[in-house]
């Protein structure tokens, strides 16, 4: 299995954030592939027809994710995320975010003519280079259509994953004038969560990035790195998160 990142064409990178590109050539059983929070709205393809929670399907779009998942496989597949910025949801599609909450869905259902066209040519396409220039048209044609004003939610965003310490959340209403009921509605509407489960997704998601990375000396360095309580709180929060602890998932990378 071999994965990379693809940094987003500056005609989509508006919107998206980050793309990813997983593909798995010799699947000999049924493979499952973890999927955790990261405060980003995501559009998921996979060319051979992925299960996740029970559903079956080529064309997905995600909200937040807060539960930890998985996707099955039991076959050979090529897997392209294209991760959007934690707002798009609502200016892309159409539709308040809060609805996608933990509740992916078939793309079909939302946009079926559209989607069951994009679906056709994804799985002709001959090349992984001709999937991403596919999807890229896709995502640029709902840029066109977007009227939205987002530069509120954008900003505050970006404000909150830059430093999700708890202080950030009274900072950035303060800078935006708002009273603490519409700051929430603006969450809500926009991203699909409140603002702290927005915050403890960003604080979360910078703290397993560096797991990742492997850069720490102990569990605890990194606890106090992302403005955790404790060691305790930061592996409470990861087991939310993830179902695991820490050291669980860092063994994963070690087994046979």
């Amino acid at each position: 299995m071999t994965g990379r990142n693809i940094v987003p064409a500056e005609r989509i990178a508006e919107f998206v954030d980050d793309i990813l590109v997983i593909e798995h050539r010799h699947v000999k059983a049924a493979f499952a592939l973890p999927l955790f929070a990261n405060g980003k709205p995501t559009l998921l393809f996979q060319s051979s027809r992925g299960t996740i929670n029970n559903s079956s399907n080529y064309l997905t779009l995600f909200g937040q994710t807060l539960l930890p998942t998985e996707i099955t496989f039991s076959e050979d597949y090529v897997l392209i995320a294209y991760f959007f910025k934690p707002f798009a949801l609502t200016a892309l599609f159409g539709f308040t975010a809060r609805e996608l909450t933990d509740n992916p869905v078939s793309l079909n259902l939302i946009q079926n003519q559209q989607a069951g066209e994009l679906q056709e040519r994804l799985l002709n396409a001959a090349s992984v280079t001709d999937m991403l220039s596919i999807l890229d048209d896709f995502v640029y044609s709902l840029i066109t259509r977007v009227k939205t004003d987002k530069q509120r939610i954008e900003y505050a965003t970006r404000l909150i994953a830059d430093k999700p310490t708890k202080q950030i959340l009274a900072t950035v209403q303060d800078k935006l004038a708002m009273t603490e009921r519409t700051f929430q509605r603006l969450f809500e509407q926009h991203v699909g969560i409140s603002p702290n489960q927005y915050r403890r997704v960003a604080q979360f998601n910078a703290a397993f990035q560096q797991l990742n990375r492997r850069q720490f000396n102990n569990i605890m360095n990194v606890a106090f790195t992302h403005d955790y309580a404790d060691q305790s709180h930061f592996i409470r929060t990861f087991r939310e998160f993830t179902n695991m602890t820490p050291k669980e998932y860092l063994s994963l990378g070690t087994r046979p």
